[in-house]
Parts: structure tokens; C-alpha cells; sequence
């Protein structure tokens, strides 16, 4: 028998949560939640252009993966795509102001959705909830 309380199944049960409703408001962009983390490495990216290898290490996903993000991005003039002057098997990527503005967008919408997720919580309660997770994550990496 399944325990649906242990930690590891509320975890994924709050994860698969947030990123279904993270896809259904962004449909109204026409755009999913892998496109827009990928937006979001861009735009945090130390230099102004990132190659998809490099994206392909942030995001954690295969490099056919990030292709196929890339390319929906640039359709939709989101990221501009070219090759490396000094190596041409090299593809890089930078974000575009249409891009930067969908940052921002989404970036209000996860501030909205963990206003959500933590809604039940007291102020006390947040603080404790996120040291917790943080000390979680560090003892998994």
C-alpha cells in the first residue's frame, strides 16, 4: 500500500500541482513552463548570450529538448538564435525585449502562485516552511 503522506509524495503531488497550473496560465500565452524557465536562464545568464549547451546544463534536459524550446522561442520572436563567430557548430541565444517583457509577466505570476501555495501559512509558519525546504535541498546536493 502507497503512503500519499510520506515527504517524498507530497513534494512531487505540490511540484506536479504548481507546474499544472503554472502551464494553464501560460497557455493564455501560448507559451508552457518549459519555454519560460528556459526564458529565464537566458535572461539570468551572466553574459548577454548563451549557447544551448550551457542552457542545455541549467535547464537539466536533453540537448533535443532544448533545441526544440529554443526553436518555439524564436518563432514566436521571444529569443533571437545565431552561430559563434569563433566556432560555427556553436548555436548561441540571447533574449529579445518581447522575451524580457514575458520574464516579467511570469515572474508576477509565480509570486501570485506561491502567494497561493503558502495562503494556509502564518508568517511564522513561511519562514519555517522555507528554511526547512532549503535545508532539505542542500543535504541533496
Amino acid at each position: 500500500m502507497r503512503d500519499d503522506t510520506a515527504c517524498g509524495a507530497l513534494i512531487k503531488q505540490i511540484n506536479s500541482t504548481l507546474e499544472k497550473n503554472a502551464n494553464n496560465t501560460l497557455r493564455k500565452q501560448d507559451l508552457t513552463f518549459a519555454q519560460v524557465s528556459a526564458l529565464l536562464a537566458i535572461r539570468d545568464y551572466p553574459e548577454p548570450r548563451i549557447s544551448l549547451k550551457e542552457l542545455e546544463k541549467i535547464l537539466h534536459v536533453a540537448q533535443s529538448t532544448t533545441a526544440g524550446i529554443i526553436s518555439r522561442l524564436e518563432q514566436k520572436g521571444l529569443v533571437t538564435g545565431f552561430g559563434d563567430s569563433s566556432d560555427k557548430r556553436v548555436k548561441l541565444v540571447q533574449i529579445t525585449p518581447s522575451g524580457e517583457e514575458c520574464c516579467r509577466n511570469a515572474e508576477q505570476n509565480m509570486k501570485e502562485a506561491e502567494e497561493h501555495l503558502l495562503s494556509g501559512l502564518t508568517e511564522t509558519e513561511r519562514s519555517i516552511f522555507n528554511s526547512l525546504l532549503q535545508k532539505v535541498s542542500a543535504t541533496l546536493k
